[in-house]
């Protein structure tokens, strides 16, 4: 069977491409056979922030799914709704749960099953946190001082000192160091392979870093180094700014659709997405920005495709076509796609809560039974 590798970052896969650009990275050097391939671990987790929009979803959530139907049996699939990276920033208790479950409905309603995967709730494995705490006795400050996680976050300059007055105001040590804790949740599983975005290669790198670190003061392979595999994908982007990446934080809830949209929902939301004064339906990100935006969800979300190899060709079907009529194709096609899922979700969530609560309990033990055998190691090697 194929190995095909997933995305954590809000990214967007053509599917025939993403199996292609996959298949080549893990199979370069691999028997054929399964029983003869190096056994993979692939790690990815996603932020609980409530119901998934399509950024999400084409960007990890689709490629997670496919993975687990076509992954060979020598793969581990390990997701986690990363629930303690989320309090980096306040969150109201009530509201994080609940974002908890959306999440967890989701992944289950787009696909994602409990018997095939691990799925679950990072703060249901202490060992994360407990093997984030071994790792930080080591890691450096000189190191974390560099990574842009906390900058961004706290809107720093780049070149921003954590020491310095400026930024020791806004700066909480949880932000500070969550790239150990990211790490922590690779290297407890012994991941081989975590996909990411340009965006976050930094991070990986530094879980290799601490893995390199821990290992040499252990004088063993204790910790696995995952390999980085960068995303060739885009972004999904916003349908009120399309220079800008599709945010659940954003401001006008106009500009992402939910997986939960109602059909009404997502013809309103096309209909008045930003896109341009030009005659007629041309594919070019750069001078339409809007329209290309529009081309490509359709392209991801068309399960033909119409024979198409990428949006370019893709847009063509489009053409003689006004905007308003591109909208309504591409709406047609949004609601077509998201119908079943968003009936499966609304299913588990309208019922007593046992679909949750037992894919969460299954997840759960699977990865406590994963984290526990490599912190059996980790405590050994440091002389608990």
């Amino acid at each position: 069977m194929s190995q095909k590798l997933c995305s954590v970052i809000c990214a967007r896969f053509a599917p025939r491409s993403l199996a292609s650009r996959v298949l080549t990275r893990l199979h370069s050097n691999t028997p054929s056979s399964d029983a003869l391939a190096a056994p993979r671990v692939i790690f990815s987790g996603i932020q609980p922030t409530g119901v998934p929009h399509l950024g999400n979803y084409l960007g990890a959530m689709q490629q997670w799914v496919k993975l687990q139907n076509d992954a060979s049996s020598n793969t581990s699939l390990i997701y986690s709704v990363v629930d303690l990276h989320a309090i980096t920033v306040h969150q109201n208790p009530d509201a994080l749960r609940t974002s908890k479950k959306e999440m967890l409905a989701a992944l289950l309603a787009v696909g994602l099953d409990p018997q095939k995967c691990t799925i679950f709730f990072q703060s249901d494995v202490p060992a994360h946190s407990e093997l984030m705490w071994i790792l930080s006795c080591s890691a450096s400050m000189g190191y974390l001082s560099r990574m842009t996680q906390w900058k961004s976050k706290l809107d720093l300059d780049e070149n921003a000192n954590p020491l310095d007055p400026s930024s020791k105001t806004k700066l909480k040590l949880g932000l500070f160091s969550y790239p150990v804790l990211q790490a922590a949740d690779i290297l407890i599983h012994k991941a081989t392979h975590v996909p990411v975005g340009h965006d976050q290669s930094q991070h990986l790198e530094f879980a290799r870093e601490c893995a390199a670190g821990f290992n040499h003061l252990a004088g063993s392979k204790v910790l696995v180094q995952p390999e980085t595999l960068l995303s060739l994908a885009k972004r999904v982007m916003a349908l009120d700014r399309p220079t800008h990446k599709m945010s659940k934080s954003a401001p006008n809830p106009k500009s992402r659709i939910l997986l939960t949209d109602s059909s009404s929902a997502i013809s309103k939301k096309l209909r008045v997405a930003l896109t341009d004064s030009i005659e007629g339906v041309t594919y070019d990100p750069s001078a339409r920005p809007g329209v290309s935006n529009l081309i490509e969800i359709a392209f991801n979300l068309d399960s033909s495709n119409h024979g198409a190899a990428d949006p370019a060709e893709y847009a063509k079907e489009f053409e003689g076509l006004s905007l308003k009529a591109l909208k309504d194709k591409v709406a047609e096609v949004v609601d077509g796609h998201l119908a079943p899922i968003r009936a499966r979700f609304e299913e588990i969530v309208g019922g007593d809560g046992k679909i949750l609560e037992e894919a969460a309990q299954i997840g759960a033990e699977k990865a406590r039974k994963s984290a526990e055998s490599t912190m059996k190691e980790v405590r050994h090697a440091v002389g608990f």
